[in-house]
């Protein structure tokens, strides 16, 4: 089964972590993906309405883009449940001491 193009799309973007529409262009290219600039263009609007990359004008002919990475939150009250469960569920076995 093939993978789609917008796959390869953003695993070349993720390797980069940044760089722009042109880079990225001649990078698929050289790898023997000829994409015409309109379907491009979608395979990069897709991703970025995904939430996946940001992409933002350099200049009148040039992007820049870029993975968004997303950071996760630790909550302390879940996290702190989550080690009684795990006592509790450890302190039911016979014979267990800690």
């Amino acid at each position: 089964m093939a993978i789609p193009i917008r796959n390869t799309v953003y695993d070349k973007i993720k390797e980069a972590s940044s760089l722009t529409d042109v880079d990225l262009y001649k990078i698929l290219t050289k790898d023997g993906y000829a994409l015409a600039q309109d379907r491009f263009n979608k395979i990069l609007l897709d991703l970025e309405i995904l939430g996946l990359i940001k992409v933002s004008w350099i200049t009148k002919d040039e992007r820049r883009i870029e993975v968004i990475i997303e950071e996760k939150e630790v909550d302390e009250i879940e996290k702190q449940n989550k080690e009684m469960m795990e006592k509790d569920y450890e302190a039911s076995y016979p014979g267990f001491e800690k």
